[in-house]
């Protein structure tokens, strides 16, 4: 496997297929430290050389109090790049770390969120690009099937809440193996999180068992992203994609709501925030 032909072509893909970049845009592009960041940022540099439409980059690393070694490699690396890298300590983040040492995972994202937008803001981006690969989106169909009862993953591309920034994935189309092979090949530092490192969470469990899936057929990712742009919604039991009126009970939606809200309370599934580890996948 040709990683960076691999690498830049799904990204270029993604960037296409959903409209992620237009003219003038203005990227700040989140670094984490991690292979898959580092990936996207290369790529992103590379493909702006080909790219029809002009855009500019800047990278930035949120630093909560959790890499297990110094970031300033990052820094050095993205500078040689010819790429503006910003480094910004989130203050909030190691208060959170004195005052509740053991929070959870979901609390972290919440800090790192609106780091995320007070540095894009400052740098005067309207564009946020995230490192989430096909791996990501796989994980996030399976956990969101099993563990909250509906369909959904992460989306290409998406506005925050505020409206003020575009959210975009370009990485959507491509799998970790790639970026991890990219990452060796090039010689990039890697600087992780102490969270890398959790053992027995739901994501470490998806993993597992995708990765088990995929000895035997090596396709398992690729048939899972490519289920996700083939819905056949009258094969599914959601009534406003049957072609079926209402029911009694019909919310105003057109879905039925089999149980009461009490009820459904009480039916629902309670996953602990430490097991999911959804780092950023409620943005």
């Amino acid at each position: 496997m040709n990683a960076r032909k691999t690498l830049l072509r799904k990204t270029g893909k993604a960037i296409a297929d959903f409209g992620m970049i237009r003219e003038g845009d203005r990227i700040a592009v989140g670094v984490s430290g991690g292979k898959d960041s580092l990936a996207l940022a290369d790529a992103l540099l590379l493909l702006r050389r080909r790219s029809p439409v002009d855009f500019s980059l800047r990278a930035f690393t949120i630093e909560q109090g959790k890499f297990v070694r110094p970031v300033e490699p990052l820094g050095d690396l993205l500078s040689a790049r010819g790429m503006e890298w910003t480094y910004y300590v989130d203050e909030p983040s190691f208060k959170l770390l004195e005052e509740q040492p053991t929070h959870g995972c979901d609390t972290c994202s919440r800090f790192r969120r609106r780091a995320v937008y007070d540095v894009a803001a400052k740098l005067g981006c309207n564009v946020v690009a995230l490192g989430h690969t096909a791996d990501d989106l796989c994980e996030a169909l399976l956990r969101n099937a099993l563990f909250t009862g509906r369909l959904s993953a992460l989306p290409p591309v998406t506005t925050s809440r505020s409206g003020d920034f575009r959210l975009i994935r370009p990485l959507v189309y491509v799998t970790e193996d790639v970026t991890r092979a990219y990452v060796e090949a090039s010689g990039m530092p890697i600087t992780p999180c102490v969270c890398s490192y959790k053992t027995g969470t739901v994501r470490e469990k998806l993993r597992g068992f995708l990765a088990g899936l995929r000895q035997d057929n090596p396709h398992v990712l690729e048939n899972l992203l490519s289920s996700m742009g083939r819905i056949d919604t009258e094969r599914l039991l959601d009534k406003r994609f049957l072609g079926r009126p209402p029911v009694a009970g019909a919310q105003g939606n057109g879905a039925t709501m089999l149980l009461s809200p009490e009820k459904l309370a009480h039916a629902a599934v309670a996953i602990d925030s430490d097991s999911c580890q959804d780092v950023d996948y409620a943005w």
